[in-house]
């Protein structure tokens, strides 16, 4: 049985929603929890198709941060 502190988070994945910076549509992604870390990268928004800069924070399997923002 594995202990919690080394349990594995592979490909554990949660919905995160959040309002568009530039058409204030709500939208979600799936945001990737399974890395511990910051990831920053460039999604097109799903309604306006715009460009989007997400920048999010987890560890242990938590989201413990995360921003959209206009680029």
């Amino acid at each position: 049985m594995t202990s919690p502190e080394f349990e594995s988070f592979d490909n554990a994945e949660i919905e995160q929603y959040f309002q568009c910076p530039y058409c204030h549509q709500a939208i979600s992604m799936l945001v990737d929890i399974s890395e511990p870390g910051r990831q920053i990268y460039i999604e097109d928004c799903e309604v306006c198709c715009k460009p989007i800069q997400i920048a999010y924070s987890t560890d242990q399997g938590r989201l413990v941060d995360f921003s959209a923002q206009r680029i």
